[in-house]
C-alpha cells in the first residue's frame, strides 16, 4: 500500500500570472517499481476534487490483477497545484508569513500544474513516460504535459475531457464560485471557510456529473404521497456534506478558476485543430455519450485532430462520473489497446 510521499522545490516557482510562490510542495504516490530499463512509468493525472491516491479513486483500473498492475508498472500520481491533499494551495503554509494562505494562494493554471509535474518528474529521474493518463480535468493536464515535453511521452490515454475550457464549462464554474462566494465566511483564514457555499456549489456540480436519466432512474420516489424530504434532495445534500468533509472551499474556487482558463493553444497557435495535429503520440481517447459536462463532441474532435488517436465511445447512464465507474469496459478498452 502507498502512502502520501512530499517534495519540497526550495525556489521560486513562477506563475502564469506573472506572480510567483516562493517555494513549492508536491504531494504524490508511487506503486510499483522502476525496472531496469526505465521504460515502465504510467503517469496519471486526477481531476478537479480527487487526489494523488489513484488507487483509492480509480481502484477498478489501478492495483494488483488491473489493467494497471504496480507489479508490471510503476504508477505515479501526483496532487495538483492549488490542491487540499498535500500540495501547495490554500491550506499550506506560506514560508514568507508561517501561516497558511488560505483565500491569499495565487492565481493558478492548468500548466503551471504540468510544470510542476514536470520538477517531480525531474526529481525523481523519470526520462520517459511510458503512458501519461487522465479523466476530466487529469486530461487537460495531459494535453498540457505532452505538448509541453513531447520527447518524454510514449503513449496518452484521454477520457471526458477537451482541448479547452467549453462556454458551458465555464457557465457552470461561474455558477459554483458564485455560490462559494454568496457564503460570507469564504475568504476568512480558516479551513472551514466557504463551507455552505461549497456544498451549494457541489449541488450545481452533481447536476453536470450526472444527467436527468441518472437522477429519474435512482432517485425517484417510490411513495407518491410525498410533498417534502425527497430521495433526491436528500441525495443532493449528502454529496454536498461528504465534501466539506474532505474538501477546502478556497482550493475549489481556485482550481474551477484554473479549468475555465485551460486552452492548449494559448500562446501556441491560431487554431486548436493546429495545436492537436503536433501530438504524435499513439492515443486513446474515450467519450461517454451521456456526458453533459464534456460531451463526446469534445472528445471526437480531440480524435479527429490528433494524427495517431484511436476513439471509442462508451453508452453509459452516469454521465460524466462515468470515467470513475465504468472501470471495466474502460479497463477492457485499455487493456487491448496496450496490448
Amino acid at each position: 500500500m502507498s502512502s502520501l510521499q512530499t517534495f519540497c522545490y526550495k525556489k521560486s516557482f513562477p506563475l502564469e500570472s506573472g506572480k510567483s510562490l516562493p517555494e513549492l510542495q508536491i504531494g504524490y504516490h508511487t506503486y510499483g517499481k522502476l525496472n531496469e530499463a526505465h521504460d515502465n512509468v504510467i503517469w496519471i493525472c486526477h481531476a478537479l476534487t480527487a487526489n494523488s491516491n489513484v488507487a483509492d479513486w480509480w481502484s477498478g483500473l489501478t492495483g494488483e490483477g488491473k489493467v494497471w498492475d504496480p507489479q508490471k508498472y510503476f504508477i505515479i500520481c501526483a496532487n495538483i497545484l492549488g490542491s487540499c491533499y498535500g500540495s501547495s494551495g490554500p491550506v499550506s503554509i506560506n514560508p514568507e508569513t508561517g501561516k497558511p494562505y488560505y483565500s491569499h494562494f495565487p492565481l493558478v493554471t492548468i500548466r503551471d500544474m504540468v510544470k510542476a509535474h514536470i520538477l517531480l518528474r525531474q526529481h525523481l529521474l523519470i526520462e520517459k513516460i511510458d503512458l501519461l493518463a487522465g479523466g476530466s480535468m487529469g486530461g487537460y493536464q495531459v494535453l498540457e504535459w505532452v505538448l509541453a515535453e513531447p520527447e518524454r511521452i510514449e503513449k496518452v490515454f484521454l477520457i471526458t475531457t477537451g482541448a479547452s475550457e467549453s462556454a458551458w464549462g465555464i457557465s457552470i464554474h461561474t455558477a459554483q464560485r458564485l455560490a462559494i462566494e454568496a457564503d460570507n465566511t469564504w475568504c476568512d483564514d480558516s479551513p472551514d471557510a466557504g463551507k455552505n457555499g461549497m456544498k451549494a456549489a457541489r449541488a450545481i456540480g452533481m447536476l453536470t456529473y450526472r444527467n436527468y436519466a441518472t437522477f429519474v432512474n435512482r432517485q425517484t420516489d417510490p411513495d407518491n404521497t410525498k410533498i417534502d424530504h425527497f430521495k433526491a434532495s436528500s441525495y443532493i445534500l449528502y454529496q454536498g456534506e461528504k465534501l466539506v468533509k474532505r474538501f477546502n472551499a478556497q482550493s475549489y474556487w481556485l482550481l474551477t478558476k484554473a479549468m475555465d482558463s485551460h486552452n492548449i493553444s494559448r500562446e501556441r497557435a491560431e487554431k486548436t485543430e493546429d495545436t492537436l495535429k503536433t501530438v504524435l503520440q499513439k492515443s486513446l481517447i474515450i467519450g461517454i455519450t451521456s456526458d453533459i459536462l464534456c460531451p463526446v463532441e469534445e472528445q471526437r474532435f480531440l480524435a479527429r485532430n490528433m494524427p495517431n488517436a484511436a476513439y471509442y465511445e462508451i453508452d453509459s447512464l452516469y454521465g460524466h462520473d462515468g470515467f470513475l465507474i465504468e472501470f471495466e469496459r474502460i479497463g477492457k478498452i485499455l487493456q487491448e489497446w496496450m496490448r
